[in-house]
């Protein structure tokens, strides 16, 4: 598949082999600019291993990614992390920190270690913090917050980067409805803002609101297109072996499908 390396996150020809399994085999996509992608497929597809390796945490065996048109691997690593803000699905924090100097810890790449907040800094702390709706509880420490508490301060931390690419793994995790809600929401606004945003999703429905699909299975790119294109969503249910069917929701306004379970 082509693959536009001006594009501000592309990868082309992405192998990676662990062990004797081959989990990426041959990925090239590119993120664009004012766009939100869900990467979605079954389990052991290589989704979380393709995100990581499009952060330059992990080398492939063969291929490249480019970020801003340069090898990835050519950005110091506080460079890369001014560009690119990533969340792990595991979400790495230590638990006696107190949450607003979690969300600190997302502008570190913009004053560098040994530097200090200035009034940007907090700026941007406050206002990812309001839009994860957790400044009520940002003097308590992660081990005193549940789940979806601790979730939603990792997610401020990584939209305080104010990165032009975001990767998230599984953001969703912990969260209910309404901040999921909320969270697709600042997704897509940031994508209009012009950044290019990708997530992997194990909820069909929330990926299907995306702008794009990256549809992965068998560590290969088996379908790259908006939902309302049929083939995309087609590979979808045969990927997930047609444990559900995807519909066409009605009403006004933008095109949305939902992924209802074959019962």
């Amino acid at each position: 598949m082509r693959c536009d390396l001006h594009q501000p996150l592309a990868a082309r020809a992405l192998t990676l082999e662990l062990g004797r399994r081959r989990v990426i085999d041959g990925v090239s996509l590119a993120l664009r600019r004012g766009e939100w992608t869900a990467i979605v497929g079954p389990n052991g597809a290589g989704k979380s291993t393709l995100l990581s390796l499009l952060a330059g945490l992990r080398a492939p065996d063969a291929g490249s990614v480019h970020l801003d048109g340069r090898d990835i691997r050519a950005w110091s690593a506080r460079e890369r992390a001014q560009r690119l803000a990533w969340l792990s699905q595991q979400g790495e924090a230590d638990g006696d920190i107190g949450a607003r100097d979690v969300v600190r810890l997302g502008r570190l790449p913009h004053h560098g270690l040994f530097g200090s907040c200035g009034a940007d800094d907090e700026a941007a702390v406050d206002g990812a913090m309001a839009e994860t709706e957790c400044t009520v509880f940002a003097n308590r420490r992660l081990s005193e917050l549940s789940g979806g508490e601790r979730q939603r301060v990792l997610l401020a931390r990584a939209l305080a980067v104010q990165a032009p690419v975001l990767l998230f793994d599984e953001p969703t995790t912990h969260l209910d409805a309404p901040h999921q809600h909320a969270l697709v929401r600042g997704l897509v606004t940031r994508a209009r803002s012009g950044v290019a945003v990708a997530a992997v999703l194990h909820d069909l429905t929330l990926a299907l609101a995306a702008d794009r699909l990256v549809v992965l299975a068998g560590g290969r790119l088996q379908a790259d297109g908006p939902p309302s294109d049929a083939r995309v969503r087609d590979t979808l249910m045969q990927v997930f072996g047609h444990a559900f069917s995807v519909e066409r929701l009605g009403g006004a306004g933008r095109e949305r499908w939902a992924a209802l379970p074959a019962l």
